[in-house]
């Protein structure tokens, strides 16, 4: 008799999953608590599917940070080439951009995951949605909302891949947390991942600025390297991929200190001494407004940012000025909500799982994707990790499965 496993979450990691137990002869039920799976995964691909990253492998793997060590065996399993082999054998082509990002060719989420679950079905796979996962029942089977009441089940294993706290509307709720804990699993509070923050902007900044970009600008936090990029002013602060790319150390130095200082360089490709040169030319009759557009071509957004930044008396002082073109701090206070977030950090420790990713203190039930305690910043590789984790999970379950 075919053993029958419980999958609960149909995201990238969950449907992987299913697809390596499908083949290994398991049968798989994949529950989802909304109307249709994949549901954040088609939005990620709404603006352009980044699906991975084709930069050395090496590199890669360092954009998992403290969690290197535990991610970089399931995406060396499963790297880059392989996810894009993949896709091509469910009929989709994928190419790299100038950045080094990996998209389908069509640009879109949605023929990837309508070839994905066609071939699922044929496998046998079994789709259940609207069924809301509500932990286990005092006898120890799963428990399901579901329209038309509650139910319950008993596999003979679960695969959790139910998502972090972000985009709750499409299902990544973190309602699960409870349940582990109840279940003695110490699982890490979810946090903000690839998240914008608070600035108390002026009045007159917030009025006139709200909306624009930043472009050509350079971004480090207090004691950190440079990275370049791109952001935006928003009503409350700032977000956008140079941001995302900082956001876990200036959370966390914000959980420390309170708040955190984003160091803004408005003119990158400039050396201090050049900007301070020009800054020094004498402007004659000329307004600081006009000689720094004409000088420097700062105007709008980055000449305001300055205003934010110097008094009055500071912005006429051409060192002060100078030094802050090229370090323009800005003081983040908070993160904005989870719920505003890309994805999440935080969830079940890797320390409470196998290597197989089963949690040591309940035999047979295994989890994957992000609600695993791991976070990387956009550009694919949260979604190269959620496939890994996935197809890791799924495998880590046939062999204990065969191992019974």
């Amino acid at each position: 008799m075919k053993s029958n496993v419980a999958i609960i979450g149909g995201g990238p990691a969950g449907l992987m999953a299913a697809e390596v137990l499908a083949q290994r002869g398991v049968q798989v039920d994949l529950y989802d608590a909304m109307p249709s799976v994949g549901r954040k995964f088609l939005m990620a691909g709404k603006g352009g599917m980044n699906i991975t990253h084709a930069e050395p492998l090496d590199d890669l793997l360092a954009r998992y940070g403290s969690r290197r060590a535990q991610i970089e065996p399931m995406v060396r399993a499963f790297p880059p080439q392989e996810l894009r082999a993949w896709m091509q054998g469910l009929g989709i082509d994928s190419f790299v951009g100038s950045s080094g990002r990996v998209f389908p060719v069509e640009m879109k989420a949605a023929p990837l995951l309508r070839a994905w679950l066609h071939r699922l079905r044929e496998q046998g796979v079994r789709f259940h949605a609207r069924h809301r996962w509500c932990g286990w029942d005092a006898d120890g089977a799963l428990r399901f909302e579901m329209p038309q009441g509650e139910t319950t089940v008993r596999p003979d294993g679960v695969v959790l891949a139910l998502g972090g706290g972000s985009w709750p509307q499409l299902g990544s709720d973190g309602a699960w947390l409870p349940w582990l804990k109840q279940r003695g699993i110490a699982v890490a509070p979810l946090r903000p991942s690839n998240c914008g923050f608070d600035i108390e902007w002026s009045t007159h900044f917030r009025s006139r600025y709200v909306g624009e970009p930043l472009k050509s600008v350079a971004a480090a936090c207090s004691d950190g390297a440079m990275q370049r990029g791109e952001c935006v002013i928003t009503e409350r602060g700032i977000e956008g991929g140079l941001i995302y790319a900082l956001s876990a150390a200036l959370r966390d130095e914000i959980d420390r200190a309170g708040h955190a200082v984003l160091l803004l360089d408005l003119l990158p490709d400039w050396s201090q001494e050049r900007v301070q040169a020009e800054v020094s030319h004498p402007r004659g009759s000329r307004s600081l407004s006009s000689h720094l557009q004409s000088r420097l071509g700062l105007k709008g957004v980055k000449a305001n940012l300055l205003r934010e930044a110097l008094s009055a008396d500071e912005m006429n002082d051409p060192l002060r000025l100078a030094a802050t073109i090229k370090a323009l701090p800005l003081r983040l206070i908070a993160p904005r909500p989870l719920a505003e977030a890309i994805s999440s950090a935080g969830g079940v420790p890797f320390e409470a799982l196998d290597e197989g990713l089963m949690l040591r203190e309940l035999p047979g039930l295994f989890c994957a994707g992000e609600m695993l305690d791991w976070e990387a910043p956009t550009g694919g590789y949260l979604l190269t990790a959620c496939f890994a984790s996935g197809r890791a999970a799924g495998q880590g379950m046939a062999d204990w499965l065969a191992g019974r």
